[in-house]
C-alpha cells in the first residue's frame, strides 16, 4: 500500500501541539542514534576509526609487538596498519607484482578476499582470484614471518574450480580446530560453502584426505559467501554473508551465523535449521548509514572478540568502509554484535 504524500502532509499540519512535540522528540532521538549510538533494528554502529578506512573483504592480525595489519581486496592485496585499531594508514600490498600463476583464473593483479592468521611462527594469507560472476576461480597462499609489506612469499595454487564445477573456489578462510587440525572453508553461489582439510606443513590440501565437504548452502539463486569458522565454547561457529555485495548503497549483504560441534558440520542456526538447508541466524544487517555489512572475519584481541567486516557507507556515497564491533557471547552460546 502506498501513502499519498499530500494527504500525509495535510495530516501533519492539523496535529495538535502535543502530537507535534512527540513527533519532534522522535526525530531528535532518531538523529542521535544515527550519529553514533545504536542503529536501526537494535544494531550498534561501527566503532569510530580514522585515516585509511577503506576496506573490502577485510582480515586483520595483531603482531606480538601490538601492531595491527589489515588486509583487503585490491591489486596484490592491499594493506593498512595501526598501533591502536583506531587510526589507520595505508601500507602497501602483499604481492605488489601480483600472482602470475593466477592469470588463467581471471587476472594476476586483482586478488580478492584475503584471510590472514598466525600459526607456528608464520603468517598465513590465503587469497582468491576470479573473473567476477564466474566460477573459474582459484585460491592461492602467501606466507611471511613478519606480516610486513615486502616480506611475503607466494606459494601459488591451493585449490581451484572450473566452469564445470558445482562450487566456486573464492573467499577462503583457515580454521585450526581444537585438536590442531587445519581446515579451509570457501565458496560462493553455486552449491554453497565447502571445506577441505589442510596440511599444516604446506598450507595446501592434505594428501591423505581429499574430501570436499559441503557445510552450508542456500536454495538457488540465493547468495551466500564469505565463510569464516570460529571456535568458541565447545562449538564451531560458521559466519557467512547472505545476499549481495558490491552494489554500493544498493548492496544487501547481511551477516549470519550457525554452529556445529565438528568443523565439517552439521551446522544449524539458533532455530535449529540446517545450514545446508538455508539456515542462518542474522546478527548484523543494514541500519542507518551502514549498508550491506559482510565479508566478515574475527580477531581475538586482548579486549575481546572483534568482528571485522566491511559495509557501504550511506554517508560516503556507498564507499566500502572498515567496520569493527565487539562480539558478546550470550548464556545460550550465541554471539551478539555490540559496541
Amino acid at each position: 500500500m502506498t501513502t499519498n504524500p499530500r494527504r500525509r502532509g495535510n495530516a501533519s499540519i492539523t496535529r495538535g501541539p502535543r502530537s507535534s512535540l512527540v513527533l519532534l522528540l522522535l526525530v531528535l532521538i532518531a538523529a542521535v542514534l544515527s550519529a553514533g549510538g545504536a542503529g536501526a533494528a537494535g544494531y550498534p554502529n561501527p566503532e569510530t576509526i580514522s585515516g585509511s578506512t577503506y576496506a573490502h573483504d577485510p582480515s586483520m592480525v595483531k603482531t606480538s609487538s601490538g601492531r595491527y595489519y589489515l588486509f583487503y581486496t585490491g591489486g596484490g592485496i592491499e594493506m593498512s596498519t595501526s598501533t591502536d585499531r583506531v587510526s589507520w594508514s595505508s601500507d602497501g600490498q602483499v604481492l605488489a607484482s601480483g600472482a602470475t600463476w593466477a592469470t588463467a583464473y581471471g587476472g594476476y593483479d586483482d586478488l580478492w578476499a584475503p584471510d590472514v592468521s598466525y600459526h607456528n611462527g608464520v603468517y598465513w594469507l590465503y587469497y582468491a582470484v576470479s573473473s567476477f560472476g564466474s566460477n573459474v576461480s582459484a585460491i592461492g597462499l602467501a606466507t611471511s614471518t613478519t606480516a610486513a609489506p615486502g616480506s611475503w612469499t607466494d606459494h601459488g595454487l591451493v585449490y581451484a574450480s572450473q566452469s564445470s564445477s558445482d562450487y566456486n573456489a573464492i573467499d577462503p578462510a583457515l580454521l585450526v580446530d581444537t585438536s590442531g587440525h587445519w581446515w579451509l572453508s570457501f565458496g560462493s553461489f553455486w552449491s554453497g560453502v565447502k571445506m577441505i582439510q589442510i596440511d599444516p606443513s604446506t598450507g595446501k590440501q592434505l594428501a591423505s584426505n581429499t574430501t570436499r565437504y559441503s557445510i552450508s548452502e542456500r536454495p538457488s539463486p540465493d547468495a551466500e559467501e564469505a565463510s569464516y569458522v570460529y571456535p568458541h565454547g565447545g562449538y564451531y561457529y560458521l559466519f557467512t554473508s547472505f545476499d549481495y555485495c558490491c552494489r554500493g548503497t544498493s548492496s544487501t549483504y547481511r551477516i549470519m551465523v550457525s554452529r556445529a560441534t565438528s568443523p565439517t558440520g552439521p551446522y544449524t542456526d539458533e532455530s535449529g535449521v540446517a545450514a545446508t538447508a538455508g539456515g542462518g541466524t542474522q546478527i548484523l544487517g543494514t541500519h542507518g548509514y551502514v549498508i550491506g555489512p559482510g565479508g566478515q572475519s574475527i580477531l581475538s584481541d586482548t579486549d575481546g572478540d572483534v568482528l571485522v567486516y566491511h559495509y557501504y557507507s550511506g554517508n560516503l556515497n556507498g564507499t566500502a568502509q572498515l567496520g569493527l564491533n565487539h562480539l558478546s557471547w550470550g548464556s545460550n552460546g550465541w554471539p551478539t554484535v555490540v559496541s
